[in-house]
């Protein structure tokens, strides 16, 4: 029998994660990481299994059951077995709980999105729902609804699998996704002044939860402003959906094991989370969260990607030497390791950054650039996904064009984060609309806060041509949108290259502090 290739193998994603640790050593209170450490290790231990496991097995994808056997409709969605597994996972790491526990104050997201980093590509996008439920958790603190709070915040962040509650996000219609204003589902009260909705919600993908929070407009009151933001509990005291009727499931490019699903609200009983206008508006904590979110777990794509074409260059041999022996393909690791590791360290400072805010310890700098840093963080990594998955693919050859490698499905998943929560045409406008509010200074004062923290511990001046590179991107970026200012056409068409420059120099003075920090402490 000839040469058989062996695949590649992970180890704990906890462990062997030098990047995570070191960030977490640096930036988290040591008592605080003791404490966590456990957890972590158990998250990285399952990743590893979980690939094992997904290898030794059929896909599977969730089934849609339309009626019983008497005729009855029932809409009965089966689950895959690893979602089936979710909820003692998400509840017993604390998944949504940790970051809204008061135990580690501004340090709680920091907690929360490494334990989500780590459990994320092991979930078959399990993940999504978590999200939603986070942002929903978020929105009804927010809100001031103390009723809606007192009943679904202790089932949203509970961490008994048997008590806890996911939360659908259901905006997404016919007429459009990120467009929400022209939403057409309607309100109206019924003989008893109880509020039911009626209209197609188009992309539904958290509709295996226990309650949503989703747009109507009260009594087909014209406008984006007339919309309100409504709470809905999925299925009645009785176990019966609660007006909704689900069509079908959508057949996606990727995220397949994630039951995504277009419904149709049909009298389903709702209440006003806040006024009966301006809805809109209550969506924005939700997006602060949910694009993180989106942010972390395109991440750990990328983790997961560099982590397997790692191993497989030390397996797999190719004219006479192991792959990662050739200097070509080492570059190549090394520009995907490089991209990563900007990106990881963009995305735990904005989730700093988030602690902070929530803790209401940022201040008004800190406010300003957390607006303008979140949709460039959900933009940049959404696209540096994608692309280094595809990287991955070929870095495998053949392999990475075969299904049941597994390599393929990281690409095809990869696909959804410039989709979800705001394609990058949208967010780059979001930023151009943040800078406009808040001004370009506090992001530029960051920047060179962070540069100059990075120069005054450079202990053998090697970052030195680094710090002046990113100082003259950042220059360059704010000359364009001062000269554009006043030109509102050609700054709207130059806001994706403007957004990414800022994305690239805001990561890039990170990664310098990262370095010169690494200098001083990790020898």
């Amino acid at each position: 029998m000839g040469f058989i290739q062996p695949a590649p193998a992970l180890a704990n994603q906890y462990s062997t994660d030098r990047v995570l640790r070191s960030w977490l050593a640096h930036a988290l209170p040591p008592a605080m990481l003791g404490a966590i450490g456990t957890d972590l290790d158990a998250l990285g231990r399952h990743a590893a299994q979980a690939w094992r496991d997904a290898r030794s097995r059929s896909a599977s994808t969730p089934v849609l059951t339309r009626w019983d056997a008497w005729g009855e409709r029932i809409d009965r969605i089966e689950s895959t077995p690893v979602w089936q597994q979710g909820a003692a996972m998400s509840a017993g790491f604390g998944l949504v709980a940790a970051g809204h526990e008061p135990q580690y104050g501004e340090y709680a997201r920091c907690d929360q999105f490494a334990r989500v980093y780590l459990y994320h590509v092991a979930s078959e996008f399990y993940t999504c729902p978590l999200a939603m439920t986070d942002g929903a958790a978020t929105a009804l603190k927010v809100s001031g609804n103390a009723e809606l709070v007192a009943r679904a915040l202790p089932r949203l962040l509970s961490r008994d699998p048997a008590g806890l509650w996911l939360s659908g996000q259901w905006m997404t219609e016919t007429i459009g996704g990120s467009d929400v204003g022209n939403s057409e589902t309607t309100a109206r009260r019924d003989e008893s002044g109880q509020w039911r909705l009626y209209g197609r919600k188009w992309f539904t993908s958290a509709v295996i939860g226990h309650m949503a929070l989703t747009l109507a407009r009260p009594n087909d009151t014209p406008g984006s402003s007339a919309l309100a933001m409504f709470y809905l509990e999925t299925h009645d005291a009785d176990g019966r959906w609660n007006g909704i009727r689900v069509d079908r499931l959508k057949d996606k490019l990727g995220t397949r094991e994630l039951a995504t699903a277009e419904i149709h609200l049909d009298g389903t009983l709702a209440t006003p989370v806040g006024g009966l206008d301006h809805g809109v508006r209550m969506i924005a904590p939700m997006l602060n969260v949910t694009r993180t979110w989106n942010s972390v777990c395109a991440l750990a794509t990328m983790r997961r990607c560099i982590a397997l074409a790692t191993a497989y260059a030390h397996q797999r041999r190719a004219f006479g030497q192991a792959l990662i022996d050739h200097p070509l393909h080492v570059a190549t690791l090394a520009d995907m390791q490089a991209r990563f590791e900007a990106a990881f360290q963009f995305v735990f400072h904005v989730a700093h950054l988030l602690g902070r805010n929530e803790c209401a310890i940022a201040d008004a700098d800190e406010r300003a650039v957390l607006r303008v840093l979140t949709p460039l963080l959900k933009l940049w990594t959404a696209r540096l996904a994608v692309g280094i998955a595809s990287e991955t693919c070929e870095a495998f050859g053949g392999a990475g064009y075969i299904e049941n490698t597994g390599i393929p499905q990281l690409l095809r998943d990869a696909q959804v984060y410039p989709i979800w929560e705001g394609t990058t045409n949208v967010l780059a406008l979001d930023c151009l609309r943040a800078i406009e509010s808040a001004g370009i200074d506090p992001l530029v004062r960051a920047a060179h806060d962070l540069l100059a923290e990075a120069h005054a511990t450079d202990m053998d001046g090697s970052l030195s041509a680094a710090i002046g590179a990113v100082r003259a991107a950042l220059a360059a970026a704010v000359s364009w949108r001062q000269h554009c200012v006043t030109d509102p056409i050609t700054l709207q068409a130059g806001a994706r290259a403007f957004a990414f420059t800022l994305a690239r120099s805001f990561s890039a003075a990170l990664l310098c502090r990262h370095a010169a920090r690494a200098q001083r402490f990790d020898g």
